[in-house]
């Protein structure tokens, strides 16, 4: 079969789940994922044929994206901060706005130094491992409640030749954070049960709950749970790094003035305040 006619069928099945760009950039994900096949390879030869085990893979792919499982779980990987990282249901799929954060932290922290870095909640490993990439120097550790995450983590952390003290761990939980830290960094669970009408299918049916909802009583539950532990464990000069709700960047810059801390909050390239840094006055 051409693989042309077998992205007229995949356009045509996926037309009114979602727009015609997207589906062909899918299609594109997945041939160059699978068959190291992109979408140039295609225009110089558009009569590229597919075999019978092809069109399956692909036929598989169709039916996730039917049922809007991300496409990064079908591939079963995906890229942030330049480097890849392998996913599935047991983690968050890193966002762009993430990726921020990390460049936010890597410009007040300099490669040379051998400073002391903590990520909380680190589901993937996204954030500690693109510093760790970065940071060849400094010291990092890793906390996430899931055993399943931390599976991911340390895959990640491997393919990406970082050494990282990942640890098993319920924030809620931890009355002190062993050591002293130069910097806490945090992406924790902070959508409301009321915004889930907000969500795509792709995040509500395929994204770890725990990793994602908190109560709409009590929004602010991990970060402050965390900036009190920071206030203790941080060194002099030592910065908190948080991705926030954007509908709730006041009340958590608030809560965190509240503990002692200046802060300042960031826009992410989307015009939306989603980071807050905090510095022990």
């Amino acid at each position: 079969m051409k693989l042309k006619a077998q992205k007229e069928i995949f356009t045509k099945s996926l037309e009114n789940e979602y727009p015609v760009e997207e589906v062909h950039s899918f299609f594109f994900m997945l041939t160059e994922a699978f068959f190291k096949i992109n979408r140039l390879n295609l225009a110089l030869n558009p009569e590229l044929e597919i075999d019978k085990s092809q069109i399956e893979k692909l036929e598989s792919a169709l039916a996730g994206l039917k049922n809007h499982e991300p496409i990064q779980h079908i591939i079963g990987e995906t890229e942030f901060f330049g480097l890849t990282f392998k996913v599935d249901k047991n983690v968050l799929v890193p966002r762009p706005e993430t990726e921020e954060l990390v460049e936010w932290i890597l410009e007040e922290f300099f490669e040379e130094e051998s400073g002391r870095i903590l990520d909380i909640g680190t589901g993937s490993g996204c954030i500690a491992i693109s510093l760790a990439k970065n940071l060849p120097e400094a010291q990092i550790s890793a906390i996430d409640i899931s055993e399943a995450a931390l599976v991911m983590a340390k895959t990640n952390a491997e393919i990406n030749n970082v050494d990282i003290n990942f640890i098993q761990e319920d924030i809620l939980k931890t009355e002190a954070l062993k050591g002293n830290w130069d910097v806490i960094v945090s992406n924790p669970p902070y959508v409301r049960e009321l915004e889930k009408k907000e969500m795509h299918r792709n995040v509500l049916e395929y994204d770890p709950p725990t990793a994602l909802y908190v109560k709409d009583e009590n929004p602010l539950i991990f970060y402050e749970k965390i900036t009190k532990l920071a206030k203790s464990s941080l060194n002099p000069s030592g910065k908190l790094y948080f991705e926030i709700n954007q509908y709730l960047a006041e009340e958590t810059e608030k809560m965190m003035q509240k503990y002692g801390f200046s802060t300042e909050l960031r826009k992410d390239l989307f015009g939306n305040f989603r980071m807050l840094k905090g510095e022990l006055r």
